[in-house]
């Protein structure tokens, strides 16, 4: 399945998804109250197979948060680009690490530089920093004992 037949059936999945222009990835925009279910279905449905969770992360663009999934298939070979746009102030959005296993740690990673919270994650604490210390990917982050002040 090539990408122009993969977009179609993710459009049949959830139609009200956006699909940015990208040359050699497939990227599908689907709002945060969807994207469990969406995942969901990616992984079950035999014609997709995502099996595979290769990275979550975040992009702070001042004004809002987006949430960025990379998915292929073992099977097919796809691969995807998920995005969901979050809200800065009060950033939060489903987990899929009951979906995909290694989502877990990914997610715990994106909480403690981000500051964004995943709901029903089974352990979201954070890795590396301490608890008070804020959130240094944030473009507004500030910490001027150590000399990072935007």
């Amino acid at each position: 399945m090539d990408n122009i037949m993969l977009k179609q059936h993710l459009e049949s999945l959830i139609p009200d998804a956006t699909f940015p222009e990208n040359k050699q990835i497939l990227e599908i925009l689907v709002s945060p109250d969807k994207l469990h279910g969406f995942c969901r279905e990616l992984k079950s449905a035999s014609a997709l197979a995502f099996d595979y969770l290769i990275s979550v992360t975040a992009v702070d663009w001042n004004d809002h948060l987006m949430m960025v999934y990379h998915l292929t298939s073992s099977r097919f070979h796809h691969l995807i680009v998920i995005k969901t746009r979050l809200e800065s102030n009060d950033p939060e959005v489903s987990t899929v690490s009951d979906i995909w296993k290694t989502a877990e740690y990914h997610e715990r990673e994106v909480f403690d530089l981000f500051g964004i919270r995943f709901l029903n994650h089974p352990d979201l604490r954070r890795l590396f920093l301490e608890d008070e210390y804020g959130f240094p990917l944030r473009k507004n982050f500030s910490d001027e004992s150590r000399m990072i002040v935007r």
